[in-house]
């Protein structure tokens, strides 16, 4: 089903509207919500918060990209299942080296003060993204979007993981010196 039409839905308050959006980005959600959890229970009841979420949304909202908005709804209850669950028990994994890398190239611990530096980055870097070579964009996303593994990225890409760890540390220093470049860090 087309995607203005599965909004449709959910403006009309049909129920129809969460059983055609499992239909279509069900498998895409639970991807997300896996590469973050790696817990198939707790990756079921993120999308299903996802779905419940949507259907709070809409309306008001009617996303332009249906798949990038369920995506980044996914994304932000997963990440913060996963803060929740470490709260209760530290541990390692893929997502905390992800971040880890990200967050020698990224700002943090933003202050009400500094709101307006967070819209400069998200534009800095949306353009940052579109200056990539796409393989190179893709390798990114993949890794600090979707939280693929190096090894899963090395085998969609077909190469080495060492071709894949060398062009995301590059990448990442790109991202860096067009950071400094604009005077947010």
């Amino acid at each position: 089903m087309d995607d203005n039409l599965i909004i449709e839905l959910y403006w009309a308050r049909s129920e129809n509207a969460i059983s055609e959006t499992d239909k279509k980005y069900g498998g895409y959600l639970k991807t997300i919500s896996y590469n973050i959890l790696y817990n198939r229970e707790d990756s079921l009841e993120a999308v299903n918060d996802t779905y419940l979420k949507a259907w709070d949304s809409m309306p008001p909202q009617k996303p332009n990209v249906l798949s990038a908005y369920l995506g980044k709804i996914t994304r932000r209850i997963s990440l913060n299942k996963r803060r929740d669950k470490r709260a209760e028990k530290r541990g390692g994994g893929e997502i905390d080296l992800v971040l880890d890398e990200l967050s020698e190239n990224i700002p943090s611990g933003f202050s009400v003060e500094q709101e307006v530096d967070a819209k400069a980055l998200t534009e800095t870097l949306n353009r940052f993204l579109g200056s990539l070579k796409e393989t190179e964009r893709d390798m990114f996303m993949r890794r600090y979007w979707y939280m693929d593994s190096i090894s899963d990225i090395a085998a969609m890409f077909g190469c080495g993981e060492s071709k894949v760890k060398t062009t995301l540390y590059r990448t990442r220093q790109k991202l860096l010196a067009a950071i400094e470049s604009e005077g947010l860090i």
